[in-house]
């Protein structure tokens, strides 16, 4: 008689599925708990030489913009403008990378 489809069938392979199975929820659980720290954790960016400050939550919301009022030039908007992106960017690379270090720790 020819074997059937499936995982070669038969003795042991319940013992081995649910070995699978307690390790793929201990994995989600583990998911889970890293994905709640980094979401609460805080991150710090800064750019023009701390003339401006962002802070954000690794849930990706903006907790606080600080700008020196040294950094206000109303001739020079553009230059506030940019040094503001390099930090929100900045910020959201750190976030990423915390992400990456959590979740590549998984096997993922």
């Amino acid at each position: 008689m020819a074997r059937r489809g499936g995982f070669g069938g038969g003795m042991g392979m319940p013992g081995n599925m649910n070995n699978l199975m307690k390790q793929a929820q201990r994995m989600q659980r583990q998911m889970e708990e890293n994905k709640k720290a980094l979401e609460e954790k805080e991150f710090t960016a800064t750019a023009g030489g701390g003339a401006v400050q962002v802070v954000m939550t690794g849930a990706h919301e903006m907790k606080s913009i600080t700008i020196d009022p040294d950094a206000v030039d109303p001739e020079d908007v553009e230059t506030l403008q940019d040094m503001i992106l390099v930090a929100v960017n900045d910020v959201l690379g750190q976030i990423g990378a915390e992400n990456e270090k959590l979740m590549g720790g998984l096997g993922f």
